[in-house]
């Protein structure tokens, strides 16, 4: 009789984990979605800024400006958004990020100067702060460890399909309609998304779509179980006591600093450098996003393969860093290829050494946070990081418009990402949960 209730009980639980819902992954498209929206709406002024500068007479040095403005209230507002995610919930927070920021893409289209255009990024970036955080604190709430890279990497897969899908459906209604029309059109893409999260979304301990088994699955997954309560250890300044944190925010500012040049002025880079027209220009700046997103999910499961294999958080999470910037320094040698098919061969090169250091990047925060302030770390690194894209395009634009061309700004670019392989090769430490 003994034998036979262990069997059944054996039986139960077997039945128990084959039943378990998976509304984590319906999540993680979720934040996909919103991730998606934020890149699609970033993509809308790099790929209007030719038609921009001409009909406002914009020098190259004043739509750096423009396209930097944005950054400045982005980086400014990452902390707060990162602490008022963990404190108050990212569901409140991501749906009024993501509407906030669509009404801001809406009045782009209003634009009548270089203050105005300012003036709205700057409003477009205080909205856009809080995705990036709110999805790394709902990745640690919502996914066990063993799961983290695979549901980070879909995620951040939507900055790479918010550019690549976004380009020539931007640019064919920038031809047809006029450039006004694509910021109208994704920032009301933007609000239904919203009706679509606060519908769904809620904590795993509150949802009515993922079902006991589900959760029991995720928590007992998690070395640090994080959203069970409020309570934050430390002040978000004294995070930067540790030193894994300080290599966090020195190698994103590095990586940051490369993957807006391709966010801001790789659509001008193939116009005025090799001479595409806009509609071939907006097919071609798809391939480094979309070879990317092949990328990062292969490097992303590889790493979960890797950790469930008995490999360490280390190994594995250094392995993506460091070879991913490194292989992203090769943009350096575009300068000395003449042929297009081949420059854009070797930028997408480039672009996918991002690409593998993307999921590595954003499951960080879960990795080392101490409890409960996830989103906080990850806003952190964010802020830090966006300093590179402030300075990003404003260099990039001072040194086209000094020197005539891209080279010296490829060379600028290759050795932000040569520093960045060596502060997450020889600074980051140990990747383990920061104890107070």
């Amino acid at each position: 009789m003994s034998e036979l209730n262990v069997e059944t009980k054996v039986n139960a639980a077997m039945l128990t984990v084959q039943e378990k819902t998976g509304f984590r992954w319906k999540v993680a498209i979720m934040m996909w979605g919103a991730i998606a929206i934020n890149y699609f709406d970033r993509t809308n002024l790099s790929a209007a800024a030719p038609m921009i500068m001409k009909e406002f007479d914009f020098t190259a040095t004043e739509m750096g400006f423009i396209m930097s403005a944005f950054f400045f209230s982005y980086t400014l507002c990452q902390i707060p958004s990162g602490w008022l995610a963990d404190k108050f919930g990212q569901k409140t927070l991501l749906g009024g990020s993501v509407a906030s920021w669509s009404c801001a893409t809406m009045l782009m289209a209003a634009g009548q100067g270089l203050i105005s255009f300012i003036a709205i990024r700057i409003l477009l970036g205080i909205g856009e702060a809080g995705a990036y955080p709110c999805n790394a604190g709902i990745v640690s709430k919502w996914f066990p460890d063993r799961e983290r890279a695979r549901a980070t990497v879909i995620f951040d897969s939507g900055n790479k399909c918010g550019t690549a899908f976004a380009m020539p459906i931007i640019v064919w209604m920038m031809i047809t309609f006029g450039w006004k029309v694509p910021f109208i059109v994704s920032g009301a893409l933007g609000i239904v998304w919203v009706l679509i999260w606060l519908k769904y979304y809620t904590d795993p301990e509150k949802s009515q779509y993922a079902n006991q088994a589900e959760i029991e699955y995720i928590r007992d997954g998690q070395a640090v179980k994080d959203g069970l309560d409020n309570k934050m250890p430390l002040k978000w300044y004294q995070l930067l006591r540790y030193r894994n944190i300080r290599a966090m925010c020195i190698g994103f500012f590095m990586s940051n600093y490369a993957i807006y040049f391709y966010i801001t002025w790789f659509p001008t880079y193939l116009v005025q450098s090799r001479g595409m027209s806009l509609m071939k220009m907006g097919f071609v700046a798809m391939i480094p996003p979309l070879v990317g997103l092949i990328v990062g999910f292969i490097t992303a499961f590889l790493a979960d393969y890797l950790y469930s294999k008995g490999y360490s958080k280390t190994k594995v999470r250094k392995n993506n860093l460091v070879c991913g910037m490194l292989l992203a320094s090769s943009i350096v040698f575009v300068n000395f290829i003449q042929s297009d098919v081949a420059a854009v061969a070797l930028l997408t090169l480039s672009y996918c050494g991002i690409a593998c250091a993307g999921p590595a990047l954003w499951t960080l925060p879960g990795d080392v946070a101490p409890k409960n302030m996830t989103s906080t770390v990850g806003a952190l690194q964010n802020c830090v990081s966006n300093v590179g894209g402030i300075l990003g395009p404003i260099i990039t634009g001072w040194i086209v418009t000094t020197t005539g061309s891209f080279e010296m700004a490829m060379v600028v670019t290759a050795g932000a990402t040569l520093i960045g392989a060596i502060n997450y090769a020889f600074y980051l430490g140990e990747v383990k949960r920061i104890e107070v």
